[in-house]
């Protein structure tokens, strides 16, 4: 039966540069999806007759706001996938061996 826990040997070690990297990309990220998010809750809350207003093929505005809250999220991931794909270049690795 297969184990559940990750292998050291098939993964690459972690460079704390680059995982801060990740983070603070992850971070501004979600800051970015957050605000939508509250934009739709605020429309929600706030201006209830903004959501009845239908827009385009009989569909009101918070159909199509939480289509493009699924379509954003995904668009997002892209995005820090791409954004996370190589590591961070350090002073001490691009000089070489001594």
């Amino acid at each position: 039966m297969g184990s559940l826990e990750r292998h050291s040997a098939e993964t690459e070690p972690e460079d704390p540069a680059t995982n801060a990297r990740n983070r603070r990309i992850g971070l501004i990220l979600f800051l970015i999806y957050a605000s939508v998010y509250a934009g739709f809750v605020w429309i929600s809350a706030f201006r209830t007759t903004w959501i009845e207003i239908v827009p385009w093929a009989g569909v009101n505005i918070a159909v199509w706001y939480g289509l493009g809250l699924i379509a954003g999220a995904f668009f997002l991931a892209l995005v820090y996938g791409w954004a996370c794909r190589t590591p961070v270049v350090s002073s001490r690795q691009s000089e070489g061996p001594r």
